[in-house]
């Protein structure tokens, strides 16, 4: 009798992912780990310049806007990338194209610490968003196959590397800036030679391989977003971009001038990623099933908007600035994982090719949005980035509103998972 039940419970625990809490979450083959540790250094790059950025524009006599350019270039080519990613993949392989996509990252990151101009910074950090590209596509999808804890799971495991990785982005940054500007760019290239040591040793090759799939084509992403429900999360997504990139990258320019230095903004930043990677564990699944997926995105999205717009007010209030940015962080986490596994049952398509579609769409509002921020501080006053990257964020809202009818089969889906 005993031993009947140990068997069932052992089928349970392998078949279904219900029954297992955060232990499962833990219970990974090493190859994942390996992955995730990388992914967290790979996503230092999108915080690793904040606290850095008024130092860039002082040493390189840079204007605001000017120095805003390191995150469009950065965005703006990896959203490009996005859609050769599938073609590179299923040639190379996942590891093969992790791999390629760390050495990219390594190489344009240390070019960036030889830099002596703005504008070669800002073309070298574009090419670290073709590595990123190549890196970030293919990390979630090797996530997701080689783990033992359904996709749901995860999608919320990538997200932790995601917080983490822009939490200790901005924190490293912070601390090799105050030494010298840079300092961080050095800090990446280095790091990413020890991510490319792990990928290379602890991820076998037939763990995940394209070898039996047809071999992707560049009009794979432009097919994806043919689905309804795909195209309308990718839109959303870049309209609050344009909120997530203002508060990344202007707020730290507006809190450089407000006084804080390069370790200051470093620890603000590190408390907005850790609020992110938190929320993005603990409280987002917990959310989606109480509320469903898509009622779930439209309140953090309208309370991260309503954040902006208290930004907005109070643009010279250091204080509030500070706390703002830190609580951004809570909502910003909650929605990203929400939209990550929405996106992933969105469209009747191979996991990589949503995710390319996706994000194509999504770094070209983060692509925008940094240059224009800077822009709209210099053509009217230091409120108005604020005002209108809030106004994008309910812009997002108003459009997840009214497509809400063709994306009622993501929640179907969630729930039965």
């Amino acid at each position: 009798m005993s031993s009947s039940t140990a068997s069932q419970t052992q089928a349970e625990a392998s078949a279904a992912h219900p029954p297992k809490p955060a232990a499962g979450m833990l219970s990974q083959p090493k190859a994942v780990w390996a992955v995730v540790f990388a992914s967290i250094i790979a996503f230092m790059g999108l915080g690793l310049v904040d606290p850095i950025l008024p130092a860039i524009a002082e040493k390189l006599h840079a204007s605001h806007s000017d120095v805003t350019l390191l995150f469009t270039s950065y965005n703006a080519v990896m959203a490009i990338a996005m859609l050769i990613t599938g073609v590179i993949s299923s040639r190379l392989g996942v590891k093969g194209t992790l791999l390629a996509g760390i050495v990219i990252i390594a190489i344009f990151s240390a070019l960036g610490g030889l830099s002596s101009g703005i504008w070669s910074l800002v073309w070298l950090r574009g090419g670290w968003g073709l590595g990123n590209a190549l890196f970030v596509a293919t990390a979630l999808s090797a996530i997701v196959s080689l783990s033992r804890t359904g996709v749901a799971r995860s999608i919320i495991l990538f997200e932790v590397a995601v917080g983490l990785g822009i939490s200790v982005g901005p924190l490293l940054g912070g601390e090799l800036g105050a030494i010298s500007w840079r300092g961080p760019f050095f800090g990446v290239a280095g790091l990413m030679v020890l991510a490319f040591l792990l990928i290379a040793i602890l991820m076998p090759k037939p763990a995940v391989t394209a070898a039996r799939k047809p071999k992707a084509s560049l009009a794979d992403p432009f097919r994806a977003l043919r689905f309804r429900a795909l195209r309308t999360f990718g839109i959303a997504a870049a309209l609050y971009n344009f909120g997530f990139f203002t508060l990344l990258v202007y707020a730290a320019l507006v809190l450089g001038k407000l006084g804080l230095d390069e370790h200051q903004l470093g620890y603000v930043f590190l408390g907005w990623g850790l609020m992110l990677a938190f929320t993005s564990v603990f409280m987002a699944p917990k959310l989606q099933q109480r509320y469903g997926t898509i009622t779930s995105m439209l309140v953090q999205l309208l309370l991260f908007a309503a954040t902006l717009f208290v930004m907005a007010i109070w643009t010279t209030d250091k204080a509030v600035l500070i706390t703002a940015v830190i609580i951004a962080g809570a909502f910003l986490g909650n929605n990203n994982t929400l939209i990550t596994t929405a996106v992933m049952n969105a469209a009747p398509v191979e996991r990589p090719t949503a995710s390319a579609a996706y994000s194509f769409l999504r770094f070209i509002g983060g692509a925008i949005a940094p240059f224009l921020a800077g822009k709209l501080a210099e053509w009217f006053n230091p409120h108005m980035p604020f005002i209108v990257g809030g106004a994008f964020v309910v812009a997002a809202v108003i459009y997840l509103a009214v497509n809400r009818k063709h994306l009622s089969h993501v929640d179907a889906v969630e729930t039965g998972h």
